[in-house]
């Protein structure tokens, strides 16, 4: 009996986990191996449900279902933010007297900056453009708080890009 709901648990931290990568390869637009990962999930989700229902009444069976979801939200949260798919685009607003060094950092380092000049509160301010690889992003962080601490940036998800420069596309050529 106690086989069963270690079966429920485990098979339902799998099925949500895979939950999450599918809808995550979807919003990136990588459909097929979506789909394919959707058909492991639903296998495996019947299979969970159809051990519940054999006794429902079993509130046992309920507690390791839920626990199952729970934690397999946990872990699909954590295989995507390791898989780190995709891109994101960085606005930043660099303090007063560090954007040159900044911006050879960010050079240096191989991204492709776009400088614009904005007007804000207390005048002209410079503005970064960068688009970046998500699993670059730790890196740029860091170097943006090493030249520029607590500056203003901006991380937004970007579903797709084409052309300009990035450190990612030059490693893999």
């Amino acid at each position: 009996m106690f086989l069963e709901y270690i079966l429920i648990f485990i098979a339902r931290i799998c099925d949500v986990s895979l939950a999450t990568v599918r809808m995550i390869l979807v919003v990136k637009g990588k459909r097929y191996p979506a789909a394919a990962i959707g058909f492991i999930e639903a296998s495996i989700y019947i299979t969970a449900l159809s051990r519940i229902m054999k006794n429902i009444n079993d509130p046992w069976k309920i507690v390791a279902y839920g626990l199952g979801f729970a934690c397999g939200t946990l872990l699909g949260s954590f295989i995507e933010e390791k898989l780190a798919l995709g891109h994101v685009a960085l606005e930043v607003i660099p303090n007063p007297g560090t954007q040159d060094e900044l911006l050879k950092a960010m050079r240096t380092m191989g991204f492709g900056v776009t400088v614009l000049t904005g007007e804000g509160m207390t005048g002209e301010k410079m503005v970064m453009l960068v688009s970046a690889d998500r699993k670059t992003l730790p890196t740029l962080m860091s170097l943006i708080e090493e030249f520029s601490p607590g500056c203003f940036v901006t991380v937004l998800e970007t579903k797709s890009v084409k052309g300009g420069v990035s450190p990612y596309r030059r490693m893999t050529k």
